[in-house]
């Protein structure tokens, strides 16, 4: 295999509806970092690392997820290691979140942001 000239990922774009109301849903529920919020787009920062989520407006019904035998399927999955904890707060946030699974000692959730892109969380 030939050396990669990728270094790493360094952001996902997500489509959102309402810019305004998906940027301070991603600030204040999911605790990330705004760094730029404009009418084209807002930047948010997961923690200390490169790794950044791009918001942008679109009209259209389109998601950041996709679809297997019409079962949605999440395409953005984040680490926390205070699972239980993450998901009570999404709760008492009412956000739109599935129980706590477990796979082989894998615990996992999915949620939803206000735009109805599927997420995930794991530990």
């Amino acid at each position: 295999m030939s050396k990669s000239f990728i270094e790493q990922v360094h952001y996902i774009r997500i489509p959102v509806k309402d810019l305004e109301l998906s940027a301070k849903w991603y600030r204040d529920v999911l605790g990330l970092q705004l760094l730029n919020n404009t009418e084209e787009l807002s930047i948010l920062k997961v923690n200390e690392g490169p790794f950044l989520l791009i918001l942008v407006p679109t009209e259209d019904e389109t998601f950041a997820h996709f679809t297997i035998d019409n079962e949605q399927e999440f395409s953005i999955g984040f680490t926390s290691p205070e699972l239980s904890e993450f998901h009570q707060h999404l709760m008492e946030n009412q956000v739109k979140v599935e129980d706590i699974k477990e796979d082989n000692g894998h615990a996992f959730f999915h949620f939803y942001d206000p735009n109805g892109n599927k997420l995930q969380v794991h530990w």
